[in-house]
């Protein structure tokens, strides 16, 4: 009687491994789904954080060009516009040069740790 009722109502060893199969792979699936919705997520947030950084470099150089023309307009009236000009363009070359080896600096220290 016992072994009538096991093999009436429990599922066979097939069925069981077929439904385990199955159920991994729903639940794989819906990991996927999860992972791909936060990328998603992170990915829309990211996007407008760049947006933003990027329109506020394109101000901030926009403001820095317009005190480099200050600064030549106004040496211009003491040493003449070309010596004003030059004089503007090697101060910025050395400001740009100073900190393109202090970052090649820092590359190199990184390598080393």
């Amino acid at each position: 009687m016992l072994l009538e009722r096991a093999g009436a109502e429990e599922p066979g060893i097939g069925q069981l491994v077929s439904q385990l199969a199955g159920d991994a792979r729903e639940a794989a699936q819906a990991e996927v789904a999860l992972v791909k919705a936060r990328a998603l997520f992170a990915v829309t947030r990211y996007k407008w954080a760049a947006v933003y950084f990027g329109a506020a470099g394109v101000l901030a150089l926009a403001a820095l060009i317009a005190c480099l023309v200050g600064a030549i307009m106004t040496l211009a009236t003491l040493v003449g516009p070309g010596l004003a000009t030059l004089a503007v363009v090697l101060g910025v070359l050395t400001i740009a040069a100073v900190l393109g080896l202090m970052g090649k600096a820092q590359l190199s220290r990184k390598a080393d740790s």
